[in-house]
């Protein structure tokens, strides 16, 4: 089971990996931002479809709502942190000449999107670019929802309800709450 990222230094460098060390560099580094802000499972960033994301003079919807492949449940996506990196990505498609219905298509068969193999195997390469051992398909949601948890004022409630959990263990042991990570929280409550 792989661990959110915690250190922010280590989540840059995964980004610019992503980013830059790869022909479809802006494909693969939206991928990893897309599941970080929606908290979606990597099978389902991979099911979206651009009439998912994208209004159709072009501009970055608010929500999106789709169906988690998973659970089957109704899930409601806020993309307003994402509208940057979605319009930036949009422009790679049209640039790469990549018409396609699906958000994240393959490079070499635009008629279908990429897999979760494809995505671990990027993953893996950066993995192994940057020498740590802790990446996989999981790594974006659990980093994301880790962000929210720990911006939200530890709010497991949102946290919960953003990854579509059914209960609060659950959340809590997807976050990886380990020893170091209760004590730096305990460390910022006031006891009196």
């Amino acid at each position: 089971m792989v661990p959110p990222i915690k250190d922010t230094n280590v989540l840059k460098d995964v980004q610019k990996n992503l980013l830059d060390s790869f022909k479809a560099g802006r494909r693969n580094y939206t991928i990893f931002q897309v599941g970080k802000a929606t908290l979606l499972r990597v099978s389902d960033v991979m099911r979206l479809k651009q009439q998912d994301v994208f209004n159709p003079d072009g501009t970055v919807k608010q929500t999106a709502f789709i169906h988690d492949k998973k659970t089957g449940k109704a899930n409601t996506l806020y993309l307003k942190p994402l509208q940057h990196d979605l319009t930036q990505y949009r422009q790679w498609l049209t640039q790469q000449n990549l018409t396609t219905v699906w958000l994240f298509p393959s490079t070499q068969h635009p008629d279908r999107h990429i897999t979760e193999k494809q995505f671990y195997k990027i993953m893996h390469k950066v993995e192994t670019l940057l020498n740590i051992n802790y990446l996989g398909t999981h790594t974006m949601r659990k980093t994301g929802a880790y962000r929210v948890y720990s911006q939200s004022n530890y709010n497991i409630g949102l946290v919960m309800h953003l990854l579509n959990h059914s209960s609060e263990a659950m959340t809590l042991a997807y976050l990886g709450l380990d020893p170091a990570s209760t004590e730096a929280i305990l460390d910022n409550i006031d006891f009196g």
